[in-house]
């Protein structure tokens, strides 16, 4: 296995099942597919038009352009992604309470994404959990799970789960390496994760480039 493979490897994780909040990628300990960028325009596309426009943007847009696990989505809340004065902030801070194995983190807001959550802030008002169900609830993970599933199955993309855009994600900002002078430690940050072999104890996180990571999504 390719160095890189190894890298990816562990940045990735596998599940057990497809409905448990906590492991949320493909059964049969199959790795998630990833979609393709027109694939992701399809879905962005099929949301819009659905029941819920401004809350299902953003659900998609928090996995595939931030990263974030179905038990992440689920427990997001607004403290989470606003300044103290009630604004949305350049950063999305993942408490550690809601995170696998306490995992919290703090993720640039990418372009796109901040144009959702700014839409679902005007239309939710900016209290309790960002995702929420038709009764104004906090979503579960199990129903997050549930929901990318049904959504990639009605678009016909097979392989497809609720870890596809973490691992998009994941893959690529591991590729942008290069054009930000940023390091695998800063995609392990950003990944939540606790172990990169012994790549980790040697490598430096830098913020500056975590933000043009994702920046270049």
């Amino acid at each position: 296995m390719t160095g890189i493979a190894v890298t990816l490897y562990y940045f990735c994780g596998h599940t057990l099942s497809a409905t448990h909040p906590k492991l949320e990628a493909v059964m049969a300990g199959r790795q998630a597919k990833l979609l393709t960028p027109a694939q992701l325009r399809a879905a962005l596309k099929r949301v819009r038009a659905g029941r819920y426009p401004a809350r299902d943007h953003t659900m998609l847009l928090l996995s595939h352009k931030a990263g974030l696990r179905a038990m992440e989505i689920s427990g997001l809340t607004w403290a989470m992604a606003l300044t103290s004065s009630g604004t949305l902030a350049e950063h999305i801070a993942l408490e550690n309470s809601i995170c696998k194995r306490s995992s919290g983190r703090s993720i640039p807001i990418h372009p796109d994404l901040r144009s959702a959550l700014l839409r679902l802030h005007r239309q939710d008002g900016g209290e309790g959990h960002v995702i929420k169900s038709e009764r104004g609830q906090r979503l579960r993970a199990s129903s997050v799970v549930h929901w990318f599933r049904e959504l990639y199955a009605e678009l016909e993309l097979h392989g497809c789960s609720s870890h596809s855009g973490r691992r998009g994600f994941i893959t690529a900002i591991s590729r942008k390496l290069a054009q930000t002078h940023g390091s695998l430690r800063d995609v392990q940050l950003l990944a939540g994760h606790r172990d990169l072999a012994t790549t980790q104890k040697y490598i430096e996180g830098d913020s500056v480039a975590q933000r043009k990571l994702v920046s270049l999504l």
